[in-house]
């Protein structure tokens, strides 16, 4: 580079923070190929129930839990490039081994042809081993997807730290975070289409080589700041702004980690306020999985919808914008703490008891689709949403309640607790929705599968609110752990 471009400021933080937004959008839609396919594609083939898809993201959210432990480590471990490489490359294995469950199937139970293994419904014994031997199949490929996908947001943080100072991380996590919702955004509009002109295998593998491609790009475009040609002194210097204040800052944080006395993970279990983080947790997770995996079933079989109709694809597209309004939804407590002069931990917690009421909505969502599937799209819309915002702040009461050194352990010990209630309540979602059809059973006016969705939702509804009076009464008012 020249001496005139050294100086002028270069902007290739942005590039990197834009191949991190598009590694979370393939990241999103690598997870959504299984739960907008199963109904129209897979069940029919595989003679699927609904508990059968129930373990198998049960499962996917319990691994990608205890996955999130060890993911940043390794990450820090392998360092940026090569973590981020290695994280989309398993996940990007995994995503396209799900197109190989149905031949693998076929082979361990000695049929043909997808045709054949469609034509066994009528013999009991056969379906039961076509549904056991492909659910195995699929379990296992989605195990390496969630392994690989625990690695994502951990990757990407570091990344960010390390091409922007701290005035800019926020902004820039922001951005690369929201291909979360673009992901999901895109997911209903694109993965049915594939499906139906090419089969269900290669709505996988297209999806999935999406992450192959990612990787070339990173891998010629990504190097340390400091090592890019592409960054000009003035961007370097920029970015390291804060380096100086940093560097104190770290030295500091280490000789209080020193000085701090040591914590056993089991200790940890002794205080309430890691018990009222659990509480907070382990129910509120689980529903906004269930959102993510069960709303294509719901619109299927309680509106009637086929995942191949315009109709089903700007329903859940719209759910998901709806979704994005939950960005305010860190702000709030703000308001409190410096408006009306609140700690942190009674600011969150007011905070919190707010978005608690938004997913009562999710009450009127079963009554009010005799009128209009577009009442319970809104309504889990708006109750995701709040999810989100409940998700943010309650992130934060660790950091008002703990000692720098257990935040990690504390959040690794929530993020279990959510993966383990997500387990819970995905695999009883099956049984529920099966049991339902199966004994047309009946509740609050409804019957069969609608009855079902009704008690599912009335679940929902209500799970924040006893998630925040759990967290109440663990700890009552603000009480930080002092080693």
């Amino acid at each position: 580079m020249t001496n005139n471009s050294q100086k002028k400021m270069t902007s290739y933080r942005w590039v990197i923070c834009s191949l991190l937004f598009f590694a979370t959008t393939i990241n999103y839609l690598d997870r959504q190929v299984l739960s907008l396919t199963w109904e129209d594609f897979i069940r029919p083939e595989f003679h699927w129930t609904n508990s059968h898809y129930g373990w198998v993201t049960g499962i996917f959210s319990l691994v990608y839990a205890i996955a999130m432990l060890f993911a940043g480590r390794v990450v820090d471990k392998l360092d940026t490039k090569k973590g981020y490489m290695w994280s989309i490359g398993i996940w990007s294995v995994g995503a396209c081994v799900h197109a190989l469950c149905g031949v693998a199937t076929e082979w361990v139970v000695d049929l043909p042809n997808a045709e054949a293994l469609r034509a066994a419904i009528d013999n009991a014994e056969l379906v039961s081993k076509i549904a056991i031997v492909s659910l195995t199949f699929f379990i296992i490929a989605r195990c390496v997807l969630a392994v690989g996908e625990a690695g994502n947001f951990p990757a990407a943080i570091k990344a960010t730290a390390e091409y922007f100072p701290k005035k800019d991380r926020a902004y820039a996590t922001s951005i690369f975070n929201a291909g979360s919702t673009i992901g999901a955004l895109l997911a209903p509009f694109t993965i049915p289409v594939l499906a139906s002109k090419f089969g269900w295998e290669a709505s996988f593998i297209i999806i999935g080589a999406l992450g192959f491609v990612w990787m070339g790009f990173w891998q010629f475009l990504y190097k340390k700041p400091e090592n890019n040609p592409m960054v000009s002194a003035a961007e370097l210097e920029y970015i390291n702004s804060d380096s100086a204040e940093e560097a104190a800052a770290t030295a500091k944080a280490q000789q209080e980690a020193a000085k701090a006395p040591k914590v056993s993970l089991w200790k940890c279990f002794s205080y309430r306020q890691t018990w009222a983080f659990i509480s907070g947790k382990a129910i509120a997770d689980g529903v906004w999985w269930f959102y993510l995996f069960w709303m294509p079933s719901y619109l299927k079989n309680a509106c009637g919808m086929s995942s191949t109709s315009f109709e089903f694809q700007l329903a859940l597209g719209v759910l998901y914008l709806i979704v994005m309004i939950s960005l305010v939804g860190g702000y709030l407590p703000t308001i409190f703490i410096e408006r009306y002069k609140m700690n942190p931990y009674a600011g969150r917690m007011r905070a919190m008891l707010i978005f608690a009421f938004f997913p009562l909505l999710a009450l009127l969502a079963q009554p009010l689709s005799q009128y209009s599937y577009w009442f319970p799209v809104v309504i889990v819309g708006i109750a995701a949403a709040a999810h989100q915002s409940w998700s943010a702040n309650i992130f934060s009461t660790v950091g008002d309640m703990f000692p720098k050194s257990m935040i990690a352990t504390i959040t690794g010990i929530g993020g279990m607790a959510g993966g383990v209630g997500s387990f819970g309540i995905q695999l009883g979602a099956g049984k529920l929705f099966d049991y339902a059809e199966q004994s047309n059973m009946a509740f609050m006016g409804y019957s069969g599968i609608e009855a079902g969705y009704m008690i599912a939702f009335s679940f929902c509804a209500v799970a924040y609110l006893a998630s925040w009076m759990a967290m109440k009464a663990f700890v009552p008012k603000y009480k930080p752990i002092v080693l």
